[in-house]
Parts: C-alpha cells; structure tokens; sequence
C-alpha cells in the first residue's frame, strides 16, 4: 500500500512539473510512475516496481521524443538587423577604410558603413547589404538589376 501512494506521489509531482513548464520534460516519467503504480497493485516488489518505471520512460521518452522534434513548430522570427541583409541603400559618406569613414542611409537610417572588399565607394552610390555587425553594416556597390528591383 505505501508503495503505491509513493509512485502515485511521484505521478502527480511529475504532472505538476510538466504542467508547469509545458515543455515535456516530465511527461515521460509521469507515464512511468503509472506503470510503476499498477505493478505495486499487483503486488510486484520494488525492485520490479522500479524496473517498470525506467522501462515505461525509456521507452516512452526513445519513441516521443523524436516525433516531437520532427512536429515541433519552430517560431523564428528574424531579428531586425537581419531583415536589412540584401537590402539596398545609398551612401552618404564616403566609404574608405584608410580612413575610416563611411555611412550609408538604409529606409531613412542612418548606419556606419564599411566595404565588404575594402574598396572605396563614392557619395551616392547604391549599395547592397550584406552582414549587420552590430550598427555597423558591410556594404558593396549594388548591380544594375538590383538597384531596378
């Protein structure tokens, strides 16, 4: 009997735990301290007990658990910065790494500017972003095509 409300205490505990972090990680062990529950019904020693309770959320955790994964649905939202990546811009400093100057106004912002092969790029030029270092932006000198699109 006291083994019985001891894996009935582990289930509630391990259903409260899930319940709290919604994250299955717990779900398996609540299935487990089941089974382990009905084998102290039948009268099963603890040893058996336990047994059923690693095999229950083993099994269940190598079967669940890759499911999960695969229908998971991942909600990555891009950040801000990498929304800029391919955009184009103009420059309105000139872009020089001898030195050190370069700034280039993206959608009415302003951002440092740096080549992305070091060469120089004159006042008003279209460019294309193509990394976001923090605030600073790599640039070069956009196509035809994409300066049209």
């Amino acid at each position: 009997m006291t083994m019985m409300i001891f894996w009935g205490v582990v289930f509630v505990l391990m259903v409260i735990a899930e319940c709290a972090s919604m994250q299955l990680v717990s779900i398996w062990f609540a299935v487990g301290s089941l089974g382990a529950f009905f084998a102290a019904m039948l009268n099963l020693g603890f040893t058996g007990q336990l047994a059923i309770f690693v095999l229950v959320s083993f099994i269940l955790l190598l079967v669940t658990r890759p499911l999960l994964k695969k229908l998971r649905v991942q909600n990555v939202v891009p950040m801000n910065a990498d929304k800029e990546i391919g955009a184009t811009a103009v420059i309105i400093e000139e872009v020089n790494a001898a030195t050190g100057t370069g700034r280039v106004r993206l959608n009415g912002v302003d951002w440092i500017a740096v080549s992305e092969n070091g060469t120089i790029i004159p006042v008003n030029t279209v460019v294309t972003v193509q990394q976001v270092q923090g605030a600073k932006l790599i640039v070069a000198e956009a196509t035809i095509a994409q300066t049209v699109a």
